[in-house]
């Protein structure tokens, strides 16, 4: 498990002043990654680094001399337009470059005029996803959804027997990941319309959000050789906000025997930063299961995972509707929930994906599945939030919604803040639901 350093001493200040301020995402105890470019050029996407409201373009400050030994190599790697090349390197090499970073951009560096160059602003920039995704598997980790939706669905049975066992997931489409500012076309599919007996093909009119963290791969393993759950943080890279849209209508006529499919695979939007594992390392938290639930079995268990496995990260899911942007009104906030509550660590979800023997490769994404918390509140869909669509929200200004309609924006942020500690934010990751396209 990562360990605190020198990288988060929650004194550090950066002469980035932007990153100094109390509210900032990417303070320099945070330096996260993404693949950017300068907004409306033909430039090639790089890797850059955030800092405040400021881009360190690593190319750049590498050209400039701002990094020598292992951080040299690794920012050869960030050339690249994804951040593959860099995951192949390895923990050691994604620590090294995080920390030459901290230490040139902290006040009273000796060489920051290396890197000063190299700066962007974030507000000039345009982004795409930030790897190259060869696998995308969505989980189920959070017990709390799982549990409400299963009472809509089986209220005498709402968690079906394994899954207190055993980490549920699908494999979904990966080429259907974008970045934030995506906007996609209301999916059309087949539906079952209530007490009819045969389906009709049609918009879904039940569409969704699922408030989720997503998790890059960082170092994969080879075909056939499991990785221990001791070993499974050394191969997570960081991790996303993640947008995980739901055709609500679509999904219980499909999802039977084999699980989601097209009400699934049409539109998955991702934040651009990705926040590495070293980063939330002051904000581990307890791995919190009752006694009376079954304990992990062997591979899935340690004191090290027991203790420390969870991270407290924030969420919040806000919408703007067309009206309200018309109006230049604010988004509205729907919920808030804690990734600390998910039932199931990323460790965990790193062991039982390889068990079998199946091989990861750098730059595979994981999905949490929705993060909702133990109270109504804290739901992280609208199949929750209006009880699937009975108990419909009021907005603002009168608006009310069941599901999605054409023109809502979504709003995700996600950010980690304790007494004493840096706050590390993930930015934000937003998408807007545009018509069905008429076939």
């Amino acid at each position: 498990m990562a360990q605190l350093n020198e990288t988060h001493d929650p004194a550090l200040r950066s002469w980035v002043d932007s990153a100094n301020l109390p509210d900032s995402d990417f303070p320099i105890q945070n330096l996260p990654f993404a693949a950017f470019r300068r907004a409306g050029t033909r430039e090639a996407f790089r890797i850059g680094v955030a800092i405040g409201d400021q881009i360190v373009d690593i190319a750049a400050a590498s050209a400039g001399g701002a990094f020598s030994g292992e951080a040299a190599q690794a920012a050869v790697a960030c050339e690249q337009p994804t951040l593959n090349k860099l995951m192949v390197l390895g923990p050691d090499a994604w620590s090294s470059l995080r920390l030459a970073l901290s230490r040139t951009l902290r006040e009273g560096a000796a060489h920051a005029e290396r890197v000063r160059a190299s700066l962007v602003a974030q507000a000039k920039a345009e982004y795409t996803v930030a790897a190259s995704i060869g696998g995308y598997t969505d989980f189920y980790t959070s017990v709390h959804h799982a549990t409400s939706v299963g009472k809509l669905f089986r209220p005498d049975n709402p968690l079906l027997p394994n899954y207190k066992w055993v980490p549920i997931g699908y494999h979904g489409r990966a080429s259907s990941i974008g970045v934030s500012g995506q906007a996609f076309h209301r999916p059309r599919a087949q539906i079952l319309p209530r007490g009819e007996r045969a389906p009709i093909v049609a918009p879904s009119k039940r569409l969704d959000y699922e408030l989720e963290l997503g998790i890059f791969v960082g170092t994969g393993n080879a075909l056939g050789h499991p990785i221990a759950l001791s070993e499974a943080e050394r191969h997570i890279f960081g991790f996303v906000l993640l947008n995980d849209w739901s055709a609500r209508d679509v999904q219980p006529w499909e999802y039977q025997p084999l699980g989601p499919f097209l009400s699934k695979n049409f539109a998955t939007t991702v934040s651009p930063w990705v926040v590495t594992l070293e980063a939330l390392a002051p904000y581990r938290a307890e791995r919190v299961r009752p006694a009376s639930d079954p304990q992990p079995l062997a591979y899935l268990d340690s004191p090290a995972d027991r203790a420390e496995g969870a991270l407290d990260v924030e969420l919040e899911v806000l919408i703007e509707t067309a009206t309200m942007r018309a109006k230049r009104e604010a988004p509205v906030s729907l919920s808030r929930s804690n990734y600390r509550d998910a039932y199931w660590t990323v460790a965990q979800l790193v062991a039982h994906h390889t068990v079998n023997g199946c091989n990861l490769a750098p730059g595979d994404l994981f999905g949490t599945g929705t993060l909702s918390g133990p109270r109504p509140d804290q739901a992280g869909s609208l199949l929750e939030l209006t009880v699937g669509g009975t108990q419909p929200l009021e907005l603002p200004g009168g608006e009310r919604r069941t599901f999605l309609e054409d023109g809502d924006a979504v709003i995700m942020r996600g950010w980690c803040a304790r007494e004493g500690r840096a706050r590390i934010g993930f930015g934000s990751v937003t998408a807007q639901v545009l018509p069905a396209i008429n076939q």
